[in-house]
């Protein structure tokens, strides 16, 4: 193929992969002029003009529009940031059908109406300012007059969905579920009533007062971490060091009292640990209530800001390993 060479339209149709119709609208629409038109009104293009209409081919292949490509074609733009432009046009669309699917999920598991449809959609079309606002009454609402040590309501507030800017359809679909729950005066009624329950008497009023949670959230998750390692790396509870882990432990939070732990509050806390651990299981009232109420929130807030949520099954037999190790501390 020559620089200097024209080639009928039919040839130039089979080497572009445009039909003939085709090249004769992008003609007509000014984006590539054929190179020679003959006396007989045959059209001439030459490599260049070819060249120019395989890139045509190509952006009318991605959906670009013909005042977009006639701007690059004059010179009024150039091909990065047509494509750049392009791309973010291209994402937009993209998390607009994801939003789409998650809704249209969402109401094939629900067997919804119209109306729960239309509600979805405003749900994953909410910005950012709204969902907050959302979060924010749920959090007013059950907090008001809730008899717990002050501040507690405020520490658990801060676990709160962030829905990111190109969320999953499964982060999607988890909103949905969350915003629905967080408008519905049943769940707000339950959580109301579940942490009311579990921290407004002895030993949950202790454990959501300020020293309790100030020790949870620094050292004693310091702690947490090694302890989870050391059970992760399959340490026998009875190890030198996983006794030590549980003296540090058990010191750390005796010091909350100004005290030191002894062989005898180091079994008072392992049987305290044993109490959690059957709380904790599946099947005990306890942790179906949770499940239901606060825990639900925090699971589908976890699904939403694409964090691990608490692994069940793993924190009970944890809790459990280190009941076993106070144990085998106090007996040392």
């Amino acid at each position: 193929m020559s620089d200097d060479d024209l080639y009928p339209i039919g040839d130039v149709a089979r080497r572009t992969g445009l039909s003939v119709s085709a090249i004769r609208f992008y003609s007509d629409a000014g984006l590539t002029e054929p190179t020679r038109v003959t006396e007989a009104g045959y059209r001439l293009y030459d490599i260049r003009a070819i060249a120019r209409l395989e890139l045509v081919r190509t952006l009318r292949d991605l959906d670009t529009g013909l005042d977009d490509i006639r701007r690059l074609l004059d010179g009024g733009t150039s091909l990065h940031e047509l494509l750049a432009r392009h791309l973010e046009l291209v994402e937009r669309q993209e998390r607009g059908l994801r939003a789409k699917r998650a809704v249209l999920r969402t109401l094939v598991k629900q067997g919804g109406t119209a109306a729960q449809a239309a509600l979805m959609h405003k749900l994953v079309s909410m910005s950012d300012e709204e969902r907050e606002r959302l979060v924010d009454d749920f959090w007013n609402e059950v907090g008001d007059d809730l008899d717990v040590p002050p501040g507690f309501v405020d520490r658990l507030r801060t676990m709160r969905p962030n829905l990111p800017e190109d969320p999953t359809a499964a982060q999607l679909e988890a909103w949905i579920e969350l915003a629905d729950l967080v408008q519905d005066e049943g769940f707000r009624d339950a959580v109301r009533a579940y942490l009311k329950d579990t921290y407004s008497a002895y030993p949950g009023r202790y454990v959501a007062g300020a020293p309790v949670q100030d020790f949870i959230h620094t050292t004693g998750a310091r702690i947490g971490e090694e302890i989870t390692e050391a059970y992760r790396s399959r340490l026998a509870a009875d190890s030198p060091r996983a006794q030590e882990l549980a003296v540090r432990l058990a010191d750390a939070a005796a010091e909350l009292a100004g005290k030191r732990s002894t062989p005898e509050s180091r079994e008072r806390l392992a049987t305290a640990y044993d109490l959690a651990k059957e709380l904790r299981q599946e099947d005990s009232p306890e942790e179906s209530r949770y499940a239901a109420t606060h825990g639900r929130y925090l699971s589908l807030v976890a699904s939403i800001n694409g964090t691990p949520a608490d692994a069940d099954e793993e924190t009970v037999a944890l809790t459990g390993w280190l009941a076993e190790a106070l144990r085998a501390s106090a007996r040392r």
